[in-house]
């Protein structure tokens, strides 16, 4: 008893507890905000903001990048080094130089330039100056100055010089970049068709709302009616039941109807808005255009001739074609033999401080007298004026001996030609077929409409005459709601038929640009 009465004097306590805590965990719903569109409203705002348009807008930067990344290997390649070493070296008899040790020093600076040229052909240039000194009693330097020009260029004459393997992958990384700009047209129009059908479905959705709460209408008419007949007198109240169901019947296919505008509506939602946008899930899209009927002759040869000229899967293939081709050509250069032409030069000059000559071989100490002065000035005089010059023209030649692995990727990639070329007459032949299949919807879907508002008209006007004999008493209820029901049915097959009409226009539109996926 003790417990029951302590729990029931917590309880009020934990309720309030509960209340107060409420508020810091509970979700406010958002107001959600009603966005009228069209349906070139909705298409715009999918080319801002779709998020696969986005991604596939980045493949073409990616490939100039690859671009960039090809030409980069003619880029010119500059470089610089400076090194200092000292050497002490033990003397070993009277001609080393040395009585002791002979101690050298040396410090120098290089810069270098290599580049390769589009033409095949590369070529470097180096400048070298260094500063020496040394203790060997046998230089006529000190100290001694030197530096060096030289130049070398090799140009390929056969294999290489038409196209090599950065200029293969230039052209292929040129091709990847059409390849790109054309999978993002193909996202682009694919995007907005299926915009413009997520658009129609929204449009149907909510036009089947409407037939089907006309049908619920016309249920909960006939069911106050015949409340009003019991009352009164004239029908029995068991024959109410039947007017009941057909309206809760009815009742079930408006609760339906709303969740499929909602599905419908978050299907467009997600082609058109960005998902980061704070209120992207309650925006309420309500469309302001109706699905148009305007019944046309469609010039379907013109169709198929169009498609195949302007289809972008058609150029993505032919783009894979001359892809095919470029290595075709590259490996038909490299089975040719390699025969290279190659010219070197050079020109060196010296300096210092000379020293006078020995006239014999010293036992001890020697103090030998300064003959002349060549400053580095000089030196780089002599450089300059090419007083010492030297160079080498020639030409090599080499080729493999038996079957090269060129030769084996040059048939591959023939082959792989060939395969192509196949595979474009097969995409043209399906090509055709799309058109052809997609233009025999859009003109039964017309067909469709007409029948299927004649069939609307006689069931409007079957269930008047139901209704008639049923006030007159000549009819049961049953065939009333028997008309109702087909009634409802036809409304809706009219508002699918207009529907199914709209979107096989859009893909008919679609498939002469891109392939339909």
């Amino acid at each position: 008893m003790r417990s029951q009465t302590s729990r029931a004097r917590l309880a009020p306590l934990a309720v309030a507890a509960a209340l107060w805590a409420a508020p810091a965990f509970a979700q406010v719903p958002a107001t959600p905000s009603v966005r009228q569109l069209s349906v070139d409203e909705a298409v715009r705002l999918a080319l801002e903001q779709n998020l696969g348009i986005q991604i596939e807008r980045v493949n073409p930067r990616i490939q100039d990048m690859a671009v960039a990344q090809a030409r980069s290997s003619w880029a010119p390649m500059v470089s610089s080094s400076l090194t200092g070493n000292s050497t002490n070296s033990p003397s070993t008899s009277a001609l080393s130089g040395g009585r002791d040790r002979i101690t050298d020093s040396h410090v120098a600076t290089g810069f270098a330039l290599t580049q390769r040229l589009p033409t095949g052909a590369s070529y470097s240039a180096a400048w070298n100056s260094s500063r020496a000194t040394s203790t060997n009693i046998f230089n006529n330097f000190e100290p001694l100055l030197r530096s060096t020009i030289t130049f070398n260029a090799t140009q390929p004459l056969v294999r290489n010089f038409k196209i090599d393997g950065v200029r293969q992958q230039l052209e292929t990384s040129r091709k990847d970049r059409e390849a790109s700009d054309l999978q993002l047209q193909s996202t682009i129009v694919l995007t907005t068709r299926n915009v413009r059908n997520a658009y129609w479905d929204l449009v149907y959705q909510i036009a089947n709302l409407n037939a089907q709460r006309q049908s619920l209408g016309l249920a909960r008419r006939l069911l106050g009616d015949n409340e009003k007949r019991v009352q009164i007198g004239t029908m029995a109240p068991i024959d109410i039941v039947e007017a009941q169901a057909e309206v809760a019947r009815n009742d079930e296919s408006v609760i339906v109807a709303e969740a499929a505008i909602r599905r419908a509506e978050d299907d467009l939602r997600a082609l058109i808005f960005d998902p980061a946008a704070p209120d992207f899930w309650n925006i309420v899209i309500e469309p302001t255009d109706t699905a148009p009927f305007l019944g046309q002759a469609l010039d379907v040869g013109g169709a198929v001739r169009h498609a195949l000229e302007h289809r972008l899967d058609v150029h993505l293939a032919k783009n894979g074609l001359a892809r095919t081709d470029i290595d075709i050509q590259y490996y038909r250069n490299q089975t040719l033999p390699e025969v290279n032409a190659e010219a070197a030069y050079s020109t060196a000059a010296v300096g210092g401080q000379e020293l006078a000559g020995l006239t014999s071989i010293p036992l001890g100490p020697v103090e030998r007298s300064l003959a002349a002065r060549h400053g580095f000035g000089s030196v780089l005089g002599d450089l300059l004026t090419s007083t010492f010059p030297a160079w080498t023209v020639g030409v090599t030649i080499s080729y493999p001996i038996g079957r090269s692995a060129a030769e084996a990727s040059l048939a591959r990639s023939r082959l792989q030609y060939s395969q192509g070329q196949a595979q474009l007459r097969r995409l043209e032949l399906q090509i055709a077929t799309q058109v052809r299949d997609l233009a025999r919807q859009v003109q039964t879907n017309q067909k469709r409409i007409e029948s299927a508002r004649a069939a609307r008209e006689l069931a409007e006007r079957r269930l008047d005459a139901e209704e008639r004999k049923f006030t007159a008493g000549i009819q049961t209820s049953f065939f009333v709601f028997q008309a109702q029901r087909d009634l409802a049915q036809a409304r809706t097959t009219e508002v699918r038929a207009v529907s199914d009409y709209s979107k096989s226009l859009v893909d008919f539109e679609a498939v002469q640009q891109t392939a339909l996926r």
